[in-house]
């Protein structure tokens, strides 16, 4: 059975972490990519990736939200197309997708400090 971590806020302040709606960064993924196990899964981001990180007429987020959930997508994205983690996405209700950044066995050659300097070069 697949155990599901689910984002918690990086801010102590309880009223600023209600009303974020970006609870996780770049380098908290990061951070729980160097230490995951595969099969580890964790929920990065909870809502409509797409419109909530769309910048332009209509946009959902204000700045400097909406920069940090489109840094942490793509951190993901990268983070797939090197195979360090398979990206998932469920459906909860309209509108609102949880997605899950899956670790997968290291590529050779990573282990945990060099996979670690190799998110930490790309960030």
């Amino acid at each position: 059975m697949t155990t599901i971590s689910f984002i918690r806020p990086t801010s102590s302040d309880k009223a600023t972490s209600r009303m974020s709606k970006v609870a996780m960064t770049e380098f908290d993924l990061c951070m729980w990519l160097g230490d995951a196990m595969p099969g580890d899964t964790l929920e990065y981001y909870r809502g409509f990736l797409a419109k909530d990180a769309w910048k332009g007429p209509g946009q959902r987020l204000k700045e400097p939200e909406r920069s940090v959930l489109e840094r942490l997508a793509g951190r993901a994205r990268w983070a797939s197309e090197r195979g360090f983690a398979h990206l998932v996405q469920r459906r909860i209700a309209p509108e609102q997708f949880s997605y899950l950044v899956i670790a997968r066995p290291r590529p050779r050659g990573a282990r945990g400090q060099l996979l670690l300097n190799e998110l930490a070069k790309a960030a």
